[in-house]
């Protein structure tokens, strides 16, 4: 099935603050986008095996930003992060990073898997997913 959701911005008041933050929570380093002032990427995964090219590449999926039209709010839309199989570490991390957990890792049943929310280093409500239960 083709993904709907194409991109998301996940909005910033200071930007190298919530790059270290999601450098945290990701565990993996951001980079600011050359010629877009206020932009930053996920970079590439620096613990890849040498030789694992869909690791060493960019995920592009989301940046943070910073500009007139970035209000960090926990209202509104909600982009869930793949945490792959370790939702309670992902929650974690962040409340270590700086930020907050809003609700714990909790199993929303079979069709749903495992859902958490926190608020990020800018304030954003910020929901992590999982397969499956907690493990």
């Amino acid at each position: 099935m083709q993904n709907l959701i194409v991109w998301a911005d996940i909005p910033a008041t200071d930007l190298d603050r919530a790059m270290a933050f999601y450098g945290a929570v990701l565990q993996r380093p951001f980079v600011k986008v050359e010629g877009m002032e206020g932009i930053a990427l996920p970079g590439p995964d620096e613990d890849a095996p040498a030789g694992d090219a869909a690791q060493q590449e960019m995920p592009v999926a989301f940046d943070l930003f910073v500009g007139e039209q970035a209000k960090p709010s926990e209202d509104g839309s909600t982009i869930y992060l793949e945490s792959n199989g370790d939702a309670q570490g992902m929650l974690q991390r962040a409340a270590d990073a700086g930020g907050e957990i809003l609700m714990p890792a909790t199993f929303m049943g079979d069709m749903v898997g495992t859902m958490g929310f926190f608020r990020d280093s800018e304030g954003n409500r910020i929901g992590v997913h999982q397969n499956g239960p907690l493990s």
